[in-house]
């Protein structure tokens, strides 16, 4: 029996599984993104960095999508919150790259884990979206569950962490400004615009920064940033055509198991029981909200 001729019950389950494994394959793209980028910091600039994120990123979407589009895509109704949104993920981008210079990637990828709950408060102030009380409990059991992690005041703490806690908010007010959009402009003008202040804003310091890369294994590194970022950014979009986001939602977790080995395999790094019970309560905290969801009203 063939796709086409497949019950739709059938057709529908294999959409559903379709969706979860491209939300598997972002979570296991972006560690490796961040793996190399941790390569490089200990060599360049981490503005420099960011820059060939961003700029790989703008460069593999216009080859991926004006051909099928065309350069009408590339106007957008709203540029103001354009370039916030993208503003918001270049600085997302730049604390992350900084953070996981100094901290293991298992651990700022727990922290960054923060950002869905970040949302809540975010959508009802700037979206009008009341969250329930269940829903404000769970967040306030993520922030419990990010102290544990990064333990202030300790003699573990690492003040790199809260540059983790930058990008989770960063990405939380990107994550809002892009629903606020998602009504007004195309995904895929949205999804070239994402890089715009990364990509050219930063032309203006790149010559201040700028370190010339050396060896076929920092110019590949290089090369590859925008790339992975940006097949993590397009997976995401394919896994939430293929299914509802409160299926696949939950599997963005996957980025956390992806960290933890990325770092273990490329680093030698591996977190501590507190940080395994400090991540244990931000993603079940995260599972909570996705799923309960779910039920209407």
């Amino acid at each position: 029996m063939t796709a086409q001729s497949a019950p739709p019950a059938a057709r529908a389950g294999q959409r559903i599984l379709a969706g979860i494994l491209f939300m598997c394959g972002a979570g296991l793209l972006f560690p490796v993104m961040s793996g190399f980028a941790k390569f490089l910091g200990a060599d360049y600039n981490t503005l420099q960095i960011s820059w060939a994120r961003a700029f790989g990123h703008i460069v593999f979407m216009l080859i991926f999508f004006v051909p099928r589009f065309g350069l009408g895509m590339l106007r957008t109704r709203r540029p103001g919150t354009q370039l916030m949104r993208s503003l918001m993920l270049f600085t997302s981008n730049v604390a992350s790259f900084l953070a996981i210079v100094y901290i293991p990637l298992g651990k700022a990828a727990a922290i960054t884990m923060m950002a869905p709950l970040l949302v809540l408060p975010l959508a009802w102030l700037v979206l009008g979206e009341r969250a329930a009380r269940a829903h404000i409990g769970a967040l306030l059991v993520g922030f419990v569950g990010m102290l544990i992690l990064i333990q202030p005041g300790s003699a573990v703490f690492q003040w790199a962490a809260l540059l983790s806690l930058l990008s989770a908010c960063c990405y939380a007010v990107y994550q809002v400004l892009t629903r606020l959009i998602s009504a007004i402009d195309t995904p895929e003008t949205s999804a070239i615009y994402s890089s715009i202040v990364g990509s050219f804003g930063m032309l203006l310091v790149l010559p201040f920064v700028w370190k010339t890369p050396h060896g076929a294994r920092d110019i590949s590194f290089f090369c590859s940033l925008g790339v992975l970022g940006a097949m993590g950014h397009y997976f995401v979009a394919r896994a939430l055509a293929y299914a509802p986001a409160n299926i696949v939602a939950p599997f963005q977790y996957m980025q956390l198991i992806g960290s933890v080995v990325v770092g273990y395999l490329f680093f030698g790094d591996f977190p501590d029981f507190m940080g395994w019970i400090g991540a244990a309560i931000i993603v079940g905290a995260g599972l909570y909200i996705g799923w309960s969801q779910r039920k209407p009203g």
